[in-house]
């Protein structure tokens, strides 16, 4: 696994429409992480409104693998992106703690009077991507989702 080798980012070569990266759990390396994917030249075809759909998905999903998975203790999230066919693929590896009740929240916003934690993110997430699975492996969490995105003209 990429984990066990200990190797960090990297645009690869075969196929070369895939972004594999390793990030500590804690939100100062997502957000480098982050920054350092959108650098890549892989996603420079993509619109800004597709960036920011992107990046919605992407820091809510991450953010919660900080916050919940791993509950603020040390960790490595793996994170997979290919770029295809008008399509982001990513798909997202921890060893944390599972979903609760083994399933990806409903993501239903709560009411404007109640501000829950986590209200807003997962229904960011469902609204923003389409085919959103979660699955545990062994002791390993894998979200994966996919996103439509454009592509400048």
């Amino acid at each position: 696994m990429l984990a066990e080798k200990g190797l960090e980012f990297s645009q690869s070569v075969d196929p070369p429409d895939t972004v594999c990266f390793l990030l500590p759990s804690d939100p100062a390396s997502i957000r480098a992480g982050l920054m350092n994917l959108f650098s890549l030249d892989l996603l420079r075809p993509l619109t800004e409104d597709s960036l920011g759909a992107v990046q919605i998905v992407l820091a809510e999903a991450l953010n919660n693998v900080v916050e919940h998975a791993y509950a603020g203790l040390p960790g490595m999230i793996e994170v997979w992106v290919t770029l295809r066919d008008g399509f982001m693929f990513v798909r997202i590896l921890d060893d944390g703690l599972p979903m609760p009740g083994g399933a990806v929240p409903c993501g239903n916003l709560a009411h404007s009077d109640v501000l829950p934690e986590g209200g807003f993110g997962w229904h960011m997430i469902r609204t923003l991507s389409h085919d959103l699975t979660y699955q545990r492996d062994g002791l390993r969490n894998l979200l994966s989702f996919c996103i439509g995105v454009d592509y400048h003209s």
